[in-house]
């Protein structure tokens, strides 16, 4: 039997770094929870937490651990960044780019009075004009610019280093979603001005599914999503001022947090600019055997360095689902359809199908993509 050859990065990473694995399994064996008690077990989960929060710190170039908060993944990083912000007549601008993770909580918001307007992307390149987004903003009083530092589809990287400095001469809130970049090329959220960062665990920060965060500027307060208990102030109905605790109510997934400081800890004995460099190699690599190939679209941008790690195509004459069903069928694991970005796939052109994405990781392996390639050779000769 053929060995398995997972190319879905964008969606989950896999492999972990086997000290993951390991983080994990040791959390889950000693019990205890952050938080909830003083005897030794519990304040050694509480110490994790902590250290966690420190080591993203570090890793995001932030110099306050506490505004990072623990989340469930990014899209309930989004969701609480977005109801706990936004208030009736706010003005939202975003892009088509954005993934449904967005785009729906702004439509239930468009519901309560929100304000939302989205600019275009370039459709050849995925990437969204600056000025287009300035203009935009410009228009009329706009409480928060909203963009995806990388499109799942595309793979286009966005220009928040423009944007970001912009947005703060403005007076205008801006938010990055870190879903396809963050783990896989640097980012130093203060020298970004980002005000609201969100990014999942399990992507390419190569932790557990189930683990997630969401990064709040100094002197922005949100309205919490959830109310619980915290641990502390227990003798109060309201939910204590202060970040971390005022947006992490229950149970912290402890085990989780264990495998992500291990994952994070990988990557910066790595180093994220060698993580950058090996992650682009691939990239390439695929797009090149991609382009070996007789009637394959490669969708994005031709230059690398405007590149993340996901890779759309399409082959003429094969509907999407049929290719990764064949794929399948040859232990490849790839994704197909609209990668719950529908209006990305209008701009590109490759709605209602969408198209077959390829991503990989950091452990993904050169003899990896030259399976794959040698495999989709075989299945588009076969049907031939």
């Amino acid at each position: 039997m053929q060995t398995p050859i997972y190319l879905d990065n964008a969606a989950t990473s896999h492999p972990k770094p086997e000290e993951v694995y390991r983080a994990v399994n040791q959390v889950m064996r000693a019990g205890a929870s952050a938080g909830r008690g003083s005897y030794q077990q519990a304040l050694s989960a509480e110490r994790l937490v902590f250290e966690t929060r420190e080591i993203l710190a570090d890793f995001f170039a932030v110099n306050a651990s506490d505004r990072f908060v623990f989340t469930l993944n990014a899209t309930a990083a989004i969701n609480q960044a977005l109801f706990g912000l936004l208030k009736v007549g706010d003005r939202v601008v975003t892009t088509r780019l954005e993934h449904n993770s967005v785009t729906r909580p702004l439509r239930a918001l468009q519901d309560r009075g929100i304000v939302v307007e989205k600019v275009p992307a370039d459709p050849l390149t995925g990437i969204v004009s600056p000025d287009d987004l300035k203009s935009c903003c410009l228009a009329a009083p706009t409480r928060l610019l909203l963009v995806n530092h990388c499109s799942n589809v595309y793979g286009a990287l966005q220009p928040i280093e423009e944007l970001g400095r912009w947005c703060r001469e403005q007076g205008i809130l801006f938010m990055v979603d870190g879903s396809q970049s963050a783990g896989c090329l640097p980012i130093n959220l203060q020298a970004l001005d980002v005000d609201l960062f969100v990014a999942p665990g399990h992507k390419g920060l190569l932790g557990p599914q189930g683990t997630g965060f969401l990064y709040v500027a100094k002197g922005l307060q949100l309205t919490p999503l959830m109310y619980g208990g915290t641990g502390g102030n227990s003798h109060s109905d309201l939910p204590p001022v202060d970040l971390p605790e005022r947006l992490e109510c229950g149970t912290l997934n402890l085990p989780g947090i264990a495998g992500l400081q291990a994952a994070v800890q990988f990557l910066q004995r790595m180093g994220i600019n060698q993580v950058r460099a090996t992650e682009k190699q691939l990239v390439k690599k695929i797009i090149d055997g991609l382009n070996s190939l007789e009637a394959v679209t490669v969708y994005g941008p031709a230059d690398l360095d405007r590149r993340g790690s996901a890779i759309s195509s399409n082959i003429k004459g094969y509907d999407p689902a049929e290719v990764g069903f064949l794929l399948d069928q040859r232990n490849v694991c790839v994704r197909a359809g609209l990668h719950c970005a529908p209006d990305a796939h209008r701009t590109i052109g490759t709605y209602p199908q969408g198209t077959i994405r390829v991503s990989p990781g950091l452990l993904t392996t050169e003899a990896d993509i030259e399976q794959f390639i040698a495999r989709l050779d075989a299945l588009l000769r076969q049907k031939s």
